[in-house]
């Protein structure tokens, strides 16, 4: 639900005559609220419980689509982006840190865990803008939304069904009690070690480079030919290559370690989308793919090193740490880089983006050589 956005966003710059950066904006007003709240979310958990919030998270995500189904303004719509953030700002703290606990024990197993749920969410990815890109032919922008609000509707009630056999079913597994009770509050800052703070910083511009480019790509094809069909498909190639990537990096970063894995893979987004600005429409749908192996593959690889740098008493914190900084500089990316493309143009400033992702090389070599906690 997070990522139809970025099928819709041209949609919206032709509706509401956005300039680029305004479009960007649009981005940044969904992912900002996310990212601001998701500290708070953890807060409210340890008092609450996980259960409620991540439900009530999910049925807000989806009344913001239905909202939004019926938004005639400009302001109207950007208020049910804001409170989609909102609900979405519930799931990735407390899912994380949920499956990072049911591993406690061992450390292979709880990387590939946490790259096996970041990939569950790549299914969405390619279901959902792909659906709504074809939609969109027979539909309008305003039904497709409304449709998504309900899915969301729909998904709090099976979030309220199964959330209680997922916990139960691992609090009973020897090492993992403490799965289902709530998590800690109490998160000092000495306790985040240098390999963290590398790590964190080497995930915001990550982020901000994944951002980036998604939220451009669209206007990126459209210079090529491309119509709102053929943006939803290249979306979902993008985002069927994400989900291998996940689950293969997760794999590489067993294997290859995690400095290896992250050069390889940041490396390689640089390269493919200097590619796809220069190829034609349908040699750049075809690299689709193999970029999203290595645009979404480093999160897995990331945010699965998180449990090895913090002590267990701080996880849940350090993981919304950590993804309040990662979804935050990717709600500021969208607006900074569509600034950069009013002053020289969507493909210039991609190039920019192209060559931001490398900053992360050294990054990640301090993240892995610094002591961990």
């Amino acid at each position: 639900m997070s990522d139809l956005i970025y099928v819709l966003l041209p949609i919206w710059q032709s509706q509401f005559a956005l300039s680029y950066a305004a479009a960007g904006l649009m981005r940044a007003m969904y992912s900002g609220v996310m990212a601001t709240f998701q500290m708070l979310a953890s807060r409210i958990a340890a008092r609450i419980g996980r259960k409620g919030l991540l439900v009530a998270g999910m049925a807000m995500s989806g009344l913001a689509y239905l909202i939004a189904g019926q938004a005639g303004t400009l302001a109207a719509l950007l208020l049910a982006l804001m409170l989609g953030g909102l609900g979405a700002s519930t799931q990735h703290p407390l899912a994380s840190s949920l499956v990072a606990q049911a591993h406690e024990d061992d450390k292979d197993a709880s990387r590939m865990a946490l790259a096996t749920y970041n990939f569950a969410g790549d299914i969405g990815k390619m279901l959902v803008p792909a659906a709504v890109g074809l939609a969109l032919g027979w539909f309008s922008w305003q039904h497709c939304a409304s449709a998504t609000g309900l899915l969301g509707l729909g998904m709090a009630g099976l979030l309220a069904w199964l959330i209680p056999t997922l916990t139960t079913t691992t609090a009973q597994r020897p090492g993992t009690a403490g799965v289902a009770a709530t998590p800690s509050v109490a998160a000092p800052a000495q306790s985040y070690s240098v390999g963290f703070k590398a790590l964190l910083c080497t995930a915001v511009i990550d982020s901000a480079t994944r951002m980036g480019f998604l939220t451009f790509l669209p206007f990126v094809l459209q210079t090529k030919g491309a119509n709102t069909a053929t943006t939803g498909i290249a979306l979902t190639l993008l985002f069927v290559g994400g989900a291998v990537g996940k689950l293969v990096c997760g794999y590489l970063g067993r294997r290859l370690g995690m400095v290896k894995t992250v050069w390889l893979t940041e490396a390689a987004t640089a390269v493919i989308i200097l590619a796809v600005l220069v190829l034609p429409l349908q040699l750049a749908l075809a690299t689709l793919p193999l970029l999203g192996v290595a645009l979404n593959g480093t999160s897995s690889v990331l945010y699965g090193s998180v449990p090895e740098l913090v002590p267990a008493s701080v996880r849940e914190r350090a993981f919304a740490l950590f993804y309040t900084g990662t979804i935050g500089a990717g709600s500021i990316a969208p607006v900074a880089f569509g600034w950069l493309g009013d002053q020289i143009t969507i493909p210039h400033a991609m190039q920019c983006v192209a060559a931001f992702v490398c900053l992360t090389l050294p990054l990640v070599w301090i993240a892995n050589k610094s002591p961990t906690h």
